[in-house]
């Protein structure tokens, strides 16, 4: 088999790395073409000698290319990996810093809430000129595996502007699945689940072992686990209120609700500071500050430490190379995938993006019907999809009245702001991340126009109610392999475990 993958964003190098093991750790991919594309091009050359050096030591003889010219790595793929961060560092620490001026405080800021809607507001307009050129030069039977967050907005973007079929992947059904087995102090293998909802709200519907229901007595089993009543405290509240146990961790799903995050004086209740996962202020920005810092010092010796082994084994649990896997072999794969709904969960909208089960063999992804949610999770899940539909169309249009709206029915933001704060609060959002906005021209014009002619409402210096100092190069240096696995991970939240008691 000797098709082409393109890597987009290829500088990230948790993803990159990984991914290319999963995908060679097949054996009939052995003499794929592999092609990697970055804007920055020290990251990529970082990424290529260190992908290229496991290549070589696997005895394989691939020769990675890599380009910061996007058309050229995409010429004749038939599967493009997107990871991109559309702003980088730089425009994600806006997406957290601003919004805590105006009280909303965000453990991650990626997905909902104010920093995520942002997000996307970035990745929409440049997923869209991806998709151009996936168009214009990929092969004609091309498909895109979406792992940029926000994951349902641009993997909707995607789907109904960009032309191009477009799937997203997460490892958020895993994790939980991870969880659910363990209360119950069995093997994930063992218990089967159902899950369905949107990304990062999806819903263990159903899950069983040897036949017999497990979700009916899960409360319990939470609440009884002593780690897990003290770092998932929000996610066993919501399981105690609605009934179903929710896929994403507790810092996430805290900030995607109303209710645990609203008031500063409370928000230490429902976290846990022992990971960052489970709840720190801006925890994800400083861990992927931390990983690049670390990365870019450390990498001479990332080239001295043995090279990854492509092996079954070694695969991680990241659906990609799985999709591409039963795609182009028909060896049948079962994994939780981000596709139009189009009826298969049938109390969500049909356009909307959810994630629900399905099967991948050679034929394509087959996606069997779910039927409804239950009423509480189903309403969870469309509050949040109303959210997602504005942010879509006004990263579209360039439309900075949706945005606002889109802010205005954002659970977290509306709980805590009122509406002049939060057009005021889109308003800095706009002009802190014009470089990013080219669709916004007009609209950022007119809030400069706004903030400079003062009579503004007062803002505070806020740094949130568990905002945590990123450690220096030196800090790191004390712990090389806790360093090394936070930078060389795709997944930043694997371990979610406390530290403290």
């Amino acid at each position: 088999m000797a098709f082409k993958v393109a890597f987009i964003g290829a500088g990230s190098i948790g993803f990159t790395r990984g991914l290319l093991r999963d995908l060679l750790a097949v054996p009939e991919f052995h003499n794929i073409q592999v092609a990697f594309t970055d804007i920055n091009p020290h990251n990529l050359e970082m990424v290529t000698e260190l992908c290229q050096r496991d290549i070589h030591e696997n005895g394989l003889s691939i020769q990675i290319q890599a380009t910061t010219d996007r058309r050229e790595a995409l010429e004749g793929a038939k599967y493009v990996l997107c990871t991109i961060r559309v702003g980088g560092l730089e425009a994600f620490a806006t997406d957290v810093d601003i919004p805590l001026k105006y009280g909303v405080d965000q453990c991650v800021g990626d997905t909902l809430c104010a920093g995520g809607i942002m997000y996307g507001q970035r990745g929409i307009s440049e997923m869209l000129r991806i998709c151009q050129d996936i168009r214009e030069v990929a092969a004609t039977d091309v498909t895109l595996l979406n792992y940029a967050n926000p994951m349902a907005m641009l993997t909707w973007a995607c789907n109904k502007y960009g032309g191009v079929r477009t799937i997203g992947l997460c490892h958020g059904v895993q994790h939980g699945h991870h969880q659910i087995a363990d209360v119950y102090g069995l093997d994930k293998k063992d218990v089967d689940i159902i899950c369905a909802g949107i990304n990062h709200q999806t819903w263990y519907i159903q899950a069983s072992h040897e036949g017999k229901d497990l979700t009916a007595g899960l409360l319990e089993a939470f609440e009884n686990n002593a780690e897990y009543a003290r770092t998932e405290k929000v996610r066993i509240d919501m399981l105690r209120r609605f009934g179903y146990y929710s896929t994403e961790s507790n810092g996430h799903l805290s900030e995607y609700v109303p209710w645990y995050r609203k008031r500063a004086s409370e928000i230490g209740d429902w976290i846990d500071m022992g990971s960052w996962i489970n709840g720190e202020t801006g925890g994800y920005l400083r861990v992927c500050t931390e990983g690049r810092r670390w990365f870019e010092t450390d990498f001479p010796n990332w080239m001295k430490d043995p090279a990854f082994v492509y092996a079954s084994e070694k695969r991680s649990e990241e659906h990609g190379s799985y999709i591409i896997e039963g795609l182009e072999t028909g060896r049948v794969y079962r994994g939780h995938f981000n596709l139009v709904n189009k009826g298969v969960i049938s109390n969500l909208p049909d356009d909307a993006i959810i994630e629900a089960p399905g099967y991948v063999d050679r034929n394509g992804i087959s996606m069997p019907h779910v039927g409804d949610l239950p009423l509480g999770p189903a309403a969870v899940c469309n509050v949040s999809i109303s959210v997602q539909r504005l942010a879509v169309e006004a990263a579209v249009h360039g439309d900075d009245k949706l945005l606002r709206q889109a802010f205005m029915m954002d659970p977290l933001v509306g709980a805590v702001c009122n509406p002049k704060e939060i057009w005021q609060m889109v308003d800095e959002m706009l002009v802190a991340q014009e470089a990013w906005l080219p669709q916004y021209s007009a609209a950022i014009a007119e809030a400069k126009q706004r903030l400079a002619a003062g009579n503004l409402i007062p803002t505070r210096d806020y740094e949130g109610a568990a905002r945590v100092k990123v450690k220096t190069v030196a800090d790191m240096q004390q712990d090389r392999e806790a360093a090394n696995k936070n930078a060389g991970e795709a997944d930043k939240g694997k371990d979610r475990a406390s530290t403290t008691a």
